[in-house]
């Protein structure tokens, strides 16, 4: 089982997916803001951070450096709708970023994602 935080500011969007990765015998929190989720990383260890970009009243670069900072091997999976990233430049900003998704994201193509670069990062 792993620990993944979902940072989603589309609520109903974020509860998707975590249902369906908790489907998958997955534990998840969903965080709609900055705030939320450093609190969140502040108490508890996540082994996956699902992180759209485009969250509202977020800075996923703040976010993602505290995951890193608390666990240096979190996986982190980025959720675009723009294509600005398309070239690759998040794995420079994002060191911890493992997979890039375009919205809209399918939830099986999500769990993929966070099942197969997720599991690396879990201790055996």
């Amino acid at each position: 089982m792993m620990n993944i935080l979902v940072i989603e500011s589309d609520i109903a969007l974020g509860q998707i997916w975590c249902r369906h990765l908790e489907r998958l015998d997955n534990k998840t929190k969903l965080a709609a803001d900055e705030k939320q989720a450093i609190d969140m990383l502040r108490f508890e260890p996540f082994d996956v951070l699902v992180l759209d970009i485009s969250t509202e009243n977020a800075s996923v670069l703040a976010i993602s450096d505290f995951a890193t900072y608390r666990n240096p091997d979190v996986a982190i999976i980025v959720v675009t709708a723009n294509s600005f990233f398309s070239d690759g430049s998040i794995f420079e900003l994002i060191p911890n970023a493992r997979g890039y998704l375009h919205t809209p994201v399918q939830p099986d193509d999500l769990a993929a994602l966070v099942e197969h670069y997720g599991r690396t990062s879990v201790p055996a």
